[in-house]
């Protein structure tokens, strides 16, 4: 097998913060996800129908689906995938929000550690 015949594996990783302006729209969607689902057992599907009226961010999770996101890219299949959703304080003002800086030094150094 030669090097272009062998897999190759790439770890890609998104971070988004997103803005819920409209959370009834949102639970509702995540609700018609659930109720859909022919695959879900009767006691997730109460469990999962719960969590997405008590918690927006378990409403997000539902909907969102990481396969959805390279489906359409050639050459490439997904080989796993986990994803997870939490409420966040957000303040784009906040450096430590700038995600452009963070990637700048990973790519400097692989490193994620304090800079001297």
């Amino acid at each position: 097998m030669t090097t272009e015949e062998t897999p190759r594996y790439v770890r890609l990783r998104v971070d988004l913060v997103l803005e819920i302006d409209d959370p009834e729209a949102l639970t509702g969607a995540a609700l018609e996800r659930i109720a859909a689902d022919e695959l879900l057992p009767d006691q997730e599907r109460a469990h999962a129908r719960s969590a997405v009226r008590e918690d927006e961010a378990e409403a997000l999770a539902y909907l969102v689906d990481p396969f959805d996101l390279v489906a359409e890219v050639p050459g490439v299949e997904l080989a796993q995938a986990s994803w997870s959703s939490e409420e966040i304080e957000y303040d784009p003002d906040d450096e430590d929000w700038d995600l452009d800086e963070e990637d700048e030094g990973d790519e400097e150094d692989g490193d994620d550690g304090p800079r001297p």
